[in-house]
């Protein structure tokens, strides 16, 4: 073998050895790159379902769950609490929440829920993303006016909504609280995030 061949084998090897080098110092390069892309562990779990436990849920109580960085309520609401929402429906903005993005379609009725008694929706306001306080007692025990049946009160502007979530008429909100997709595991679970036929 010449000394030419020699030196054009030789350059082979080390076009093939730095070839080899390079591909692998790209994969590395490459591959932190691309996982960084996907989710992390706390982005999937942010977006997982949640379990709530309402066993201790009792009348006129409401408990507060955390569903992808946002208040959830579950509120069990009394006979007569569930009677004061055919009372309004004059007054408020959309009483039988028409616009779908409100709420799955099994909770479009007139209690706004799977089962008449349990309200579960977002607790943030419609408007600039406040949370509402609760004003369940009716009348002007707790600062609201006379003829307030019960509800929740977003300090920041004023809205009001009733106790399925109703906005009132002539509000800052301009729509009705979020019913998050939902599902029961049993009489005293509830899944949120996921619906019924899931």
């Amino acid at each position: 073998m010449s000394n030419q061949e020699k030196m054009s084998c030789e350059r082979r090897r080390i076009l093939a050895a730095t070839v080899a080098v390079g591909g692998v110092g790209a994969a590395a390069a490459v591959v932190p790159f691309v996982s960084s892309m996907l989710p992390s562990e706390r982005a999937k779990a942010a977006g997982a379902s949640v379990e709530a436990d309402i066993s201790n849920l009792q009348p006129g109580q409401k408990l507060t769950f955390e569903w992808r960085g946002k208040p959830v309520w579950i509120l069990k609401r009394t006979q007569a609490m569930l009677d004061t929402l055919s009372q309004q429906d004059s007054q408020l903005a959309d009483p039988a929440s028409d616009k779908d993005s409100q709420q799955p379609a099994y909770c479009k009725n007139s209690h706004r829920s799977q089962k008449p008694e349990i309200l579960v929706v977002v607790g943030i306001c419609t408007h600039l993303g406040c949370s509402p306080s609760e004003r369940f007692k009716a009348g002007t025990d707790e600062g609201m006016p006379a003829d307030w049946k019960g509800g929740f009160f977003c300090p920041c502007h004023g809205s009001t909504f009733d106790l399925a979530g109703r906005v009132f008429k002539k509000m800052p909100a301009p729509d009705n609280l979020e019913v998050p997709p939902h599902r029961y595991l049993s009489d005293t679970r509830i899944l949120i995030g996921e619906d019924p036929e899931a």
